[in-house]
């Protein structure tokens, strides 16, 4: 009898594990990652390739796909992968992260199984440790509606991704060893489209047909501008949201950041610059693609398309005119703006204040004044196996302190699952910043220069601003956003500047329902690598 209750128990816990994700489509994705050697910017490089690809192969899922992503690692350096913008509902586990995944070590794999839940848009992936994504290892996910589910544009005649962002001749382990001696990067050398350096990329178009342009900033240390000469850029998502559709010449894209465009091909046939420059730089860095007209005769010509480049006051307002669309249907049968985020009292309100601190005479970054450094377990893995010692909650404070002292320490902030926010990014340094929260989206509801204060509330807009995963916060300015904490788990809060996330402007937000159901968060993956303290524990049996 006793046997036979266990096996019942067990097969309700399969049906309530995989009750959730049994009707929807599994896509199995196996990725060899190794070195290769690479020209971006004309210059012999060591890149990171997945499956001998720089940038690595599309990930293409419709919203609830489940995706089992096997990952070999053929580097000579620990790995790991996260998914930028993939909210990992109830799934922290899957974040591939430091603060929550053990790093693939050389010559091993682990499987990846996530599920894009009630997601669309434009995301991407990029490696996440060792200052890697400065040697490549990126590459584009795009999730789609189901098929029954309207968006709100016809269909395109053609889809297709734009991965720009600055770039370094040097070798990532060089950068690293930079970073490690208390100095910050140089400037960059050049900006890359999907790898390639002036002109080396090509989008082929019909005449008179309109094509999705998905466009993300996967650069290191710089905001980018974008353009198409001649065409007009239709915005129509951003991060997963659908937008108004507003009609630009040009569009700032913060690091990142992900955003999608319908451009027509409705100019005399020809080829045009598909442009980025770096913006907020005195110096400007610029580099093209090709917009070629199938019927073309013509190679493009002309100088390149001028953009703004260290004006504030042109792309704030841009930012602000970014709204959601109200009537636009969401991953789900239901029109996106019926959640009225506006009309919810927050809980709490938390400012963080970045800084940019020398701490024992080296350069490091901060968030409240404290920089982060990694533990030698997984902070989620130490939460599940109750180790002590790893982290503690509040060790980052919810308010940044008066004076300039700042000092290390494992920052993880407590929260509590089903509190309601308000987060407030304060930046009182010259430069632009650009914040990311893993496991949300979030409501930006205010931005504007000078000191937060609650008098700033007024400015909010409560109706229909955009959600999204990460925002900029422009020079001695301030950036608010509204966010329901309804993910149960381990969250990572950085900086999308690689160099200060690197020297320690990033925490975790450690949600919390004590419920301790699958309800709320799956349990522990059994294929879960344990490193560190956890080292010798085992996960679970089914």
């Amino acid at each position: 009898m006793g046997d036979s209750k266990l096996i019942l128990c067990c097969f309700i816990a399969c049906i309530l594990f995989l009750g959730v994700n049994g009707e929807n489509p599994y896509r199995y994705i196996t990725w060899k990652v190794t070195y290769g050697d690479i020209y971006p910017l004309g210059v012999k490089q060591q890149g990171i390739l997945i499956n001998g690809q720089f940038p690595g192969p599309h990930i293409d899922a419709v919203t609830n796909d489940n995706l089992i992503i096997s990952v070999y690692n053929y580097l000579n350096e620990p790995f790991l992968i996260s998914w930028n913008g993939v909210q990992q509902r109830r799934n922290s586990w899957q974040d591939g992260v430091s603060g929550t995944n053990c790093p693939i070590r050389p010559g091993k794999n682990f499987t990846y199984v996530l599920q894009v839940k009630d997601q669309i848009g434009s995301f991407y992936y990029f490696p996440s440790l060792l200052f890697h994504k400065a040697a490549g290892g990126y590459g584009a996910i795009r999730i789609w509606s189901r098929p029954k589910i309207p968006v709100p544009f016809p269909s395109p005649a053609g889809d297709f991704t734009v991965l720009a962002g600055d770039w370094y001749k040097r070798n990532h382990y060089v950068l690293r060893r930079l970073l490690d001696s208390g100095h910050n990067l140089p400037f960059p050398d050049g900006l890359l489209i999907n790898g390639r350096g002036w002109n080396g990329y090509t989008f082929t178009v019909d005449p008179g047909r309109t094509y999705r342009f998905r466009v993300s900033n996967v650069g290191l240390t710089t905001s980018i501008n974008f353009r198409i000469q001649g065409h007009k850029l239709k915005l129509i998502e951003v991060e997963g949201s659908h937008t108004l559709q507003n009609t630009y010449t040009s569009f700032d894209i913060h690091l990142g950041q992900s955003c999608s465009f319908l451009v027509t091909a409705d100019q005399i046939p020809q080829d045009y610059y598909v442009v980025a420059s770096t913006r907020f730089t005195r110096r400007v860095l610029t580099t093209t693609a090709v917009l070629h007209y199938s019927n073309s005769k013509r190679g493009v010509s002309g100088p390149v398309p001028g953009a703004p480049t260290i004006q504030i006051a042109p792309s704030v307002m841009q930012a602000r005119s970014i709204r959601w669309n109200l009537t636009a249907s969401g991953p789900r049968p239901n029109p996106q703006g019926s959640y009225h985020y506006g009309l919810i009292t927050p809980s709490r309100t938390i400012m963080l204040s970045n800084s940019a601190p020398y701490i024992n005479g080296k350069q490091r970054y901060a968030v409240n004044g404290v920089s982060y450094v990694p533990a030698d377990t997984p902070l989620k893995i130490a939460d599940y196996f109750k180790i002590s010692g790893v982290f503690n909650l509040g060790s980052i404070p919810n308010w940044p302190p008066s004076g300039n002292n700042a000092y290390f320490q494992t920052s993880v902030m407590a929260a509590n699952f089903r509190e309601y926010v308000e987060i407030v990014f304060q930046n009182w340094e010259d430069t632009v910043q650009s914040w990311h929260i893993d496991g949300y989206s979030f409501f930006v509801v205010g931005m504007n220069g000078g000191q937060w204060t609650p008098a700033s509330r007024s400015s909010y807009n409560l109706r229909d601003t955009v959600a999204r995963c990460t925002t900029q916060v422009y020079p001695r300015s301030w950036t608010a956003i509204y966010m329901a904490l309804d993910n149960v788990g381990m969250w990572n809060i950085r900086s999308e500047n690689w160099a200060r996330q690197y020297l320690g402007q990033q925490f975790y937000l450690r949600v919390y329902s004590p419920a301790n159901s699958w309800r709320d968060e799956l349990p522990i993956p059994k294929n879960a690598l344990l490193c560190g303290r956890a080292r010798g524990r085992h996960t679970r049996p089914f």
